[in-house]
C-alpha cells in the first residue's frame, strides 16, 4: 500500500500520517486531513477546533506542527484549493466556513499590522534607562553550554598524562611518597573523611534582572525568593533557610498562588535552551513552599527561558511568558500539566503578564512600548492593544509593571516614572512622575485594594523608591529605604499586615514598617559579580568575600548574616586572611593590593606594582611574607616585617601564563603556582628561584592546597571539560578530601589525593554557571562556594564519616 502513488490524500490513518496524532493524554480525535497538491504540506482538523499544518510525509510519533485556533469545536473538514494558495476549513457546531491564506515557506509578504510600533516607531519612548536596556538586551545561556571563564591555553591535565607502561609501574605500591602533601596539624588527632555536603545557607538574591520575586508566606512569618537555581524560604523568626533545589538551571521568575485552596503553592520558571521539549528546554515548576514537594513540572516551548508567571483568581490556571523571539504567552492547567492555550505575545520583549486578581479569563501583559489586554475564550487567546487616543499628547511608553483596581481599572508603570490608568483597554488618566525613574514593580493588595509601587529614585526628604497608594492612585505615602545607596532601585514589592517587603537591584531584601517606616534588612548580597575572592577565618566560622562590585563583605555562618562591608571603590579579585586572623589582604582588578586590619577595617598598607588584575594573594604561614600573583605572569614577594610601606623584595619570573592559584609550603620556604597554561610550578621564597627537580617538589609539605593542577589531583578533571574547566579547588584541613568548582556551576566532593583519572565524586547543584572559588572553613565544618554569574555565596555543611 505504501508504494502506491495516491492522487489525493484525505485519510487520517496510515504510516505516512502517523505523526498527526497527538500525545495519548490529549483527549482528541483528528477528524479531517488534506494533502496539498504539491504533496509538501498536510493540513488537519480535530475535535478541539485546531487547524494544524505538518510537513508531509508525517512519519514517526508526535511530529512538529504549526497550529491555528479559529473554530469553537470540531473541525469537520479541510481542503486545499487548486494552487495551494488557500485552505478551506468547515466547523461543526459553529457552522462556519473559514478561508486561510497559505504562505509558502520563506515567503513573508509585508502587511499593515495592528501593532503598537507601527504608529510610534519614530517617537521617543519616554526616556532611556540603563537597567531597562540591560534587561531587554540580556540573553541567557544554559549551564550545559558554559565555556571557559578564564582564557586558558595548553593541554588539559587529564589529557597530558600518559599511562605508565608495565615496565614503569612500581612493583608493589602506587602510594604517594611521604612526607605528607598537606600540613594537617590543625584539625585534631581523629581525622574523619567527609561523606556528604548539605546546603545550609545562601547569601544572595536575584534582583538585578528579575522582578516581583519576593513574597510573604504564612501570614508574614516566612518569605520566599530565589537566586541561581535555588528557591529559598526564609523564616523571619529563626533566620533558618530551607531550599527547593529541583531546578536544573537559573530561576528567572517566581509567583505564589493567592487562592486559599492552594496555600503556599509556588510557581518558578527557569532558563532553557531550545523549546523542543528536551531536557534542556525551559520548564516551570509548581511546588509546595513548606514541604518542597514538586506538584507539577510544565515543559514549555519558550526557548530561552520563562520570564513571567502568574496564577489566576481560582488558582487553577497558570500564565507564563517566554523569552523566545515571539515572546509566547501560554495558559496552563498546572494540576494536570496540560496546556490550555498559547499565542504569540508580541514582537518586542514582554516584562510582566498578570491575571486580574478577580478573573480566570482576563490578564494584561506589558513590555517594550506596548500594553495588551487579553481574554481567554475557550482555547483561544484574544487581545486588544491599549488605546491612547482619549488623552491628548499621550504616547506609548515602555511599560514595566502592572497592578489592578476595582471597576476594571488597570495601572501600568512606565520607564519615565509615570503610571498609566486604564479603564478596560482605554487610557483614562496619567499619574505623572509617580516616581522620578522607571516604575519597575507594582503590587495589588487584595484585602483593601491599596497599591504599592517600587521605582528607581534618589532618596530625598519628600520621596523614595517605595510608595503606598490609595485604590485609585491619587494619594500616596513615600518611604525611604535607608540603604546608603546614591540611587535606590526597587525590583519587587509585596504587602503583608502592616509591613511591606522590598527586593532591590542591589540584592537586598528589606522589610519596611508601614506605621513607623522602619527598615529592617533581611537579606544581603553582592550587587554585581562575579564574586572572585573568598577567605575563611583561621579559627572562627566567619568568612570574607570580594567581588566585582568593589565591596568586601564579612559573613557570619552561625549568626546567618552579613556582619560588615567595606566599599573599596574598585573591583576586587582576591582576598586572604593572615594566619592569626588579624589582617586581611585584598587584590584588586587594577593591579593594586590593600592590607586591612580586621578589628577596625582600617587600611594598614597598600601598594600598586602591577597594572593588571591581581589573581591570588597569600600570607606565608609564618606571617612574614605576602605573595601577590597577577595576570602579568608574575608573583611578587613583600616582607611584612619592614612595615606598611610594602617594598617588593623579589618576584618569580618566567611563569608561562597568568597566575590562577598559589599555596605556600608549611615551612614558608616555597610557593606552588597554578598557571593559565595548565602547568603547576614551584618557586623558592623569597628568592623567586624556580624549583625544577620533581623529587624535591615531591618532598614539600604544603600549608594549603587550592591548585587545580598536579598529579595529585588529576582525578578532579572530568571527561566533558572540552570547552569548560575546573576553576577552583580546596583541600580540607584534614587532608582527606578536596572540593572543586567548575564552569558548569557544580560543586564536587572527592577524596584527596586523587591521582587516578576521572575519580569517583559526589556532585552538588544550585549555582549558576562559573563557580569562581571554594573554601573549607576552620575545622572542616563547612564549605563555602562563590558564584560567578549568580553573585551568591553558598554555605554547605560537611557530613563527616562516623568514627
Amino acid at each position: 500500500v505504501d508504494k502506491i502513488d495516491w492522487s489525493t490524500w484525505t485519510c487520517v490513518l496510515g504510516s505516512s500520517v502517523e505523526g498527526i496524532w497527538p500525545l495519548i493524554n490529549e483527549v482528541t480525535e483528528v477528524t479531517a486531513a488534506c494533502l496539498s497538491n504539491d504533496t509538501k504540506v498536510l493540513a488537519t482538523g480535530d475535535d478541539l477546533g485546531y487547524v494544524k499544518l505538518f510537513r508531509y510525509p508525517v512519519k514517526g510519533k508526535y511530529a512538529k506542527f504549526k497550529r491555528y485556533v479559529a473554530h469553537s469545536t470540531h473541525v469537520t473538514n479541510v481542503r486545499w484549493t487548486h494552487d495551494d494558495s488557500l485552505l478551506v476549513t468547515v466547523g461543526g457546531s459553529d457552522t462556519c466556513l473559514m478561508i486561510w491564506a497559505h504562505e509558502p515557506e520563506g515567503h513573508r509578504e509585508f502587511k499593515q499590522c495592528d501593532s503598537e510600533e507601527s504608529d510610534i516607531e519614530s517617537e521617543d519612548d519616554g526616556g532611556y534607562d540603563s537597567d531597562v536596556t540591560r534587561e531587554n538586551e540580556i540573553t541567557y545561556t544554559i549551564k550545559a553550554l558554559s565555556t571557559n571563564m578564564r582564557p586558558m591555553t595548553g593541554v588539559k591535565p587529564h589529557l597530558q598524562l600518559k599511562e605508565p607502561s608495565v615496565d614503569e609501574r612500581p612493583p608493589v605500591s602506587r602510594a604517594l611518597p611521604q612526607p605528607e602533601k598537606l600540613q594537617t596539624n590543625n584539625v585534631g588527632k581523629k581525622k574523619r573523611p567527609i561523606e556528604d555536603l548539605v546546603l545550609e545557607l545562601v547569601f544572595g538574591y536575584r534582583g538585578n534582572d528579575c522582578r516581583n520575586n519576593v513574597h510573604y508566606l504564612n501570614e508574614g512569618t516566612d518569605i520566599i525568593y530565589h537566586t541561581a537555581s535555588v528557591g529559598i524560604v526564609l523564616n523571619l523568626t529563626t533566620s533558618c533557610q530551607s531550599f527547593y533545589i529541583e531546578h536544573s538551571d537559573d530561576i528567572l521568575c517566581l509567583t505564589i498562588n493567592q487562592h486559599p485552596k492552594f496555600p503556599n503553592v509556588v510557581a518558578t520558571g527557569q532558563v532553557g535552551d531550545t523549546g523542543d521539549m528536551s531536557a534542556t528546554s525551559p520548564s516551570i515548576h509548581v511546588w509546595d513552599a513548606m514541604t518542597k514537594q514538586t506538584l507539577s513540572v510544565l515543559r514549555c516551548f519558550h526557548s530561552g527561558g520563562v520570564c513571567s508567571v502568574s496564577f489566576s483568581a481560582t488558582g487553577k490556571l497558570l500564565l507564563s511568558v517566554g523569552l523566545d523571539p515571539e515572546h509566547t504567552v501560554t495558559i496552563w492547567k498546572w494540576q494536570e500539566g496540560a496546556k490550555v492555550a498559547s499565542r504569540v505575545g508580541h514582537t518586542q520583549r514582554i516584562f510582566v503578564a498578570e491575571f486580574r486578581p478577580d478573573s480566570d479569563t482576563h490578564f494584561v501583559s506589558v513590555g517594550i512600548k506596548h500594553v495588551r489586554f487579553w481574554t481567554l475564550a475557550g482555547r483561544a487567546l484574544l487581545s486588544k492593544k491599549g488605546v491612547l487616543s482619549s488623552i491628548e499628547d499621550a504616547r506609548m511608553q515602555t511599560m514595566l509593571s502592572v497592578a489592578f483596581g476595582a471597576n476594571n481599572l488597570t495601572f501600568t508603570g512606565t520607564i519615565s516614572g509615570d503610571v498609566c490608568v486604564w479603564k478596560e483597554h482605554i487610557l483614562v488618566r496619567i499619574v505623572a512622575k509617580a516616581h522620578t525613574g522607571p516604575v519597575f514593580t507594582m503590587y495589588t493588595t487584595l484585602r483593601d485594594g491599596l497599591i504599592v509601587t517600587g521605582g528607581k529614585e534618589r532618596p530625598s526628604k519628600e520621596g523614595g523608591a517605595l510608595k503606598l497608594w490609595d485604590q485609585e492612585l491619587k494619594r500616596c505615602r513615600a518611604f525611604r529605604l535607608e540603604t546608603g545607596q546614591v540611587i535606590d532601585c526597587v525590583r519587587s514589592v509585596c504587602r503583608g499586615k502592616g509591613k511591606i517587603l522590598v527586593g532591590t537591584r542591589n540584592a537586598e531584601i528589606i522589610e519596611v514598617g508601614e506605621k513607623n517606616a522602619a527598615c529592617n534588612i533581611l537579606v544581603n548580597g553582592h550587587m554585581d559579580g562575579p564574586i572572585w575572592g573568598l577567605g575563611t577565618h583561621p579559627s572562627r566560622d566567619v568568612f570574607l568575600s570580594a567581588a566585582e562590585d568593589g565591596t568586601v563583605r564579612l559573613w557570619d555562618i552561625p549568626e546567618k548574616k552579613m556582619l560588615n562591608k567595606v566599599n573599596l571603590g574598585h573591583p576586587a579579585r582576591t582576598i586572604a586572611y593572615s594566619p592569626e586572623g588579624d589582617m586581611v589582604a585584598i587584590g584588586m582588578k587594577n593591579g593594586e593590593f590593600i592590607i586591612l586590619l580586621v578589628v577596625s577595617l582600617k587600611i594598614w598598607g597598600k601598594k600598586r606594582d602591577r597594572r593588571s588584575p591581581i589573581q591570588d594573594i597569600r600570607f606565608s604561614p609564618n606571617s612574614r611574607y605576602l605573595a601577590v600573583g597577577s595576570t602579568e605572569s608574575a608573583v611578587d614577594f613583600y616582607d611584612l616585617t619592614y612595615g606598611p610601606q610594602l617594598n617588593r623584595i623579589n618576584c618569580c619570573r618566567d611563569i608561562p601564563s597568568f597566575v590562577m592559584q598559589m599555596d605556600f609550603s608549611a615551612d614558608s620556604c616555597y610557593v606552588q603556582i597554578s598557571t593559565g597554561s595548565y602547568k603547576r610550578l614551584a618557586y623558592e621564597v623569597p628568592s623567586g628561584k624556580q624549583v625544577t627537580e620533581q623529587s624535591q617538589i615531591d618532598r614539600i609539605t604544603w600549608a594549603t592546597w587550592t591548585s587545580v593542577l598536579g598529579d595529585e589531583v588529576v582525578g578532579i578533571w572530568s571527561r566533558n571539560t572540552d570547552k569548560a574547566d575546573v576553576t577552583c579547588a580546596c583541600v580540607s584541613h584534614s587532608g582527606l578530601n578536596i572540593v572543586t568548582g567548575d564552569d558548569f556551576g557544580m560543586v564536587k566532593l572527592l577524596d584527596f589525593p586523587c591521582p587516578e583519572k576521572f575519580a569517583k565524586h559526589k556532585r552538588f547543584m544550585g549555582h549558576s554557571a562559573h563557580l569562581t572559588n571554594v573554601r573549607f572553613t576552620n575545622g572542616d565544618r563547612y564549605v563555602v562556594s562563590a558564584g560567578g554569574d549568580d553573585r551568591s555565596l553558598f554555605v554547605w555543611r560537611c557530613v563527616h564519616a562516623p568514627h
